[in-house]
């Protein structure tokens, strides 16, 4: 995955060091099931510095949706709840908010476009309606204002016509445009959060680098922090000026994405890292099958077994299962999370022992 999007990160033109605009400590969110408690997060922590791109990835199921989900209290409460920990966004404690102060934040100060847009739009209203109806609620514009932004909102994330796609219905709609319809839903009260959930899935190459670079020109345009969520390592690489990477339910390893990249210092990133198809090893695979001793071309590299259950979680550490350099510490208990280098955190007992990452 390629896009043409360059990575910028908070502003700093004062000198001074602001404040993260959100924190979270040790959240706790569980999921109670008829064969026991999930604990879909675990005691996850992270910041979001304001005007940054923050990667969050990891394998589907490893708690990163969730971790979005909790962050804008939009957790099922009929299955979900959140446990423990603390969401801290502007100084303001979200956990510990009323519904109705929380309705005010959620869609308006924080935003978050899902994963699926054919699922999350209304199929029964058209385009311009549901732009116009976040405005409304937020804003307290009259609905023929409303209309206006929707409108203008669609001609900002760059769909052609605007004015007749605003009363086209969802299904009328291109999963592109469908994409686009989101990210104008999030955007239009221009939010200080984004957080945006596997945001080019589904979508071919083309339309993924459009809609990131999309998405960055929005960033600049409106000057918000960016939560990104994915598994797709190369996006990570394009946008993002931090990385979280997250295995069942937390976090293990916590770098800036030029020192991730270089050196990983978890297993398990070093195993996601080693997954990614390279154009280079086909290459010589393909010339070696040429020759008459060659051998048959070199099987991607794979992270053997599974992600653990989250249901009655052993005491240690989660990855050791998988992991070619587990110790019987690793299987006792836990690893910390510590500075294993400047702004490079990683919960790992073994992580300075680990050899050199293969070149290509």
């Amino acid at each position: 995955m390629s896009a043409s999007v360059k990575a910028t990160g908070p502003s700093t033109a004062t000198g001074k060091t602001q404040a993260p605009v959100l924190t979270v400590t040790g959240l706790c969110t569980h999921f109670h099931t008829r064969d026991g408690v999930v604990r879909a997060v675990d005691g996850v922590s992270l910041s979001l510095e304001r005007g940054e791109t923050l990667g969050v990835v990891g394998e589907s199921g490893c708690g990163k949706s969730v971790t979005a989900l909790s962050i804008m209290r939009l957790v099922p409460p009929a299955a979900g709840r959140i446990v423990g920990g603390s969401i801290r966004f502007d100084g303001t404690e979200l956990l510990s908010l009323p519904p109705a102060s929380m309705r005010a934040i959620r869609g308006n100060r924080i935003s978050m476009i899902f994963q699926e847009p054919m699922s999350s739009l209304n199929p029964v209203m058209s385009v311009g309606r549901q732009i116009a109806e976040t405005v409304a609620l937020h804003q307290r514009l009259s609905r023929r204002a409303a209309l206006d932004r929707a409108v203008e909102m669609l001609t900002l994330v760059k769909i052609p016509e605007p004015h007749r796609r605003a009363t086209e219905f969802p299904h009328q709609l291109s999963g592109g445009m469908r994409q686009r319809v989101m990210i104008a839903i999030a955007m239009a009260c221009t939010p200080t959060i984004l957080i945006a959930d596997e945001p080019t899935t589904a979508l071919d190459v083309t339309i993924q680098a459009q809609i990131l670079d999309l998405m960055q020109e929005m960033k600049e345009r409106t000057g918000a922090a960016v939560m990104l969520i994915t598994h797709d390592l190369g996006v990570i690489a394009e946008t993002a000026q931090r990385v979280i990477v997250m295995y069942a339910g937390r976090k293990v390893e916590e770098a800036p994405v030029d020192a991730l990249f270089a050196h990983p210092r978890h297993p398990y990133t070093r195993g996601l890292m080693t997954s990614i198809p390279r154009l280079n090893r086909a290459a010589a695979d393909s010339t070696s099958l040429s020759t008459p001793s060659s051998t048959s071309p070199r099987r991607l590299t794979e992270i053997p077994g599974v992600v653990p259950s989250l249901i009655g979680v052993a005491a240690g550490c989660t990855f050791a299962p998988r992991c070619p350099y587990a110790s019987e510490q690793c299987s006792a208990a836990f690893p910390p999370e510590r500075e294993a280098a400047p702004g490079h955190m990683v919960a790992c007992w073994n992580a300075d022992a680990l050899p050199a990452m293969p070149d290509g």
